[in-house]
């Protein structure tokens, strides 16, 4: 059964990978912001609640967070496996997902971290945002970004580390050969 956790600053491809090995495993890749969205437009409860928050300009509490990713993870399509891509974000988080696995009997295989180069992040959003027009993806607010991760974020490595579960891939090499990395991750 495979159950991974992706961590990575924005840009190291954790999007792309899940995605690839999402079809590989043959289980859901789960992007945080989509679970969002979707609460949002299908306007359930939940969804409700987060809008009020997104409309105020606030961010969405981990309480409400945590309950969109049960309800998503209890999904029959997630029940045989899935691949969590944008959560947790900070130290307190993970703790508040421990405690949603434990109880929904839903233990994870690892977390896997995407090592990309600082310099490599910023040339590729701001090819990205050249390429799809993404006025967000200048360099000084990709710039901006990886400090908010290697602030917010990036202790999760440490904290996985600690805890023997984080396992970290190179992921500055070609897609294909991430790719293969992450295959050989989920086999062991």
């Amino acid at each position: 059964m495979t159950r991974l956790i992706f961590l990575g600053p924005p840009g190291a491809g954790k999007g792309t990978q899940a995605k690839q090995l999402s079809r590989t495993c043959q289980v859901p890749h789960i992007p945080t912001g989509d679970i969002l969205r979707a609460a949002v437009a299908n306007g359930t409860e939940l969804g409700k609640k987060a809008q009020f928050y997104m409309d105020a300009g606030e961010l969405v509490p981990d309480e409400l967070i945590i309950n969109l990713i049960r309800e998503r993870l209890i999904d029959d399509d997630a029940l045989s496996g899935w691949i969590l891509d944008g959560f947790p974000r900070n130290v307190e988080q993970a703790a508040f997902l421990d405690n949603l696995l434990q109880e929904i009997h839903q233990p994870f295989e690892c977390v896997v971290n995407l090592e990309v180069p600082d310099e490599v992040i910023v040339s590729r959003l701001v090819q990205r945002g050249q390429e799809e027009g993404r006025s967000d993806d200048t360099e000084a607010t990709i710039r901006h970004r990886l400090e908010v991760y290697r602030e917010r974020t990036e202790p999760l490595i440490d904290f996985y580390r600690s805890r023997q579960q984080l396992v970290s891939v190179d992921g500055n090499q070609p897609v294909e050969d991430v790719t293969e990395d992450l295959v050989k991750v989920v086999q062991v």
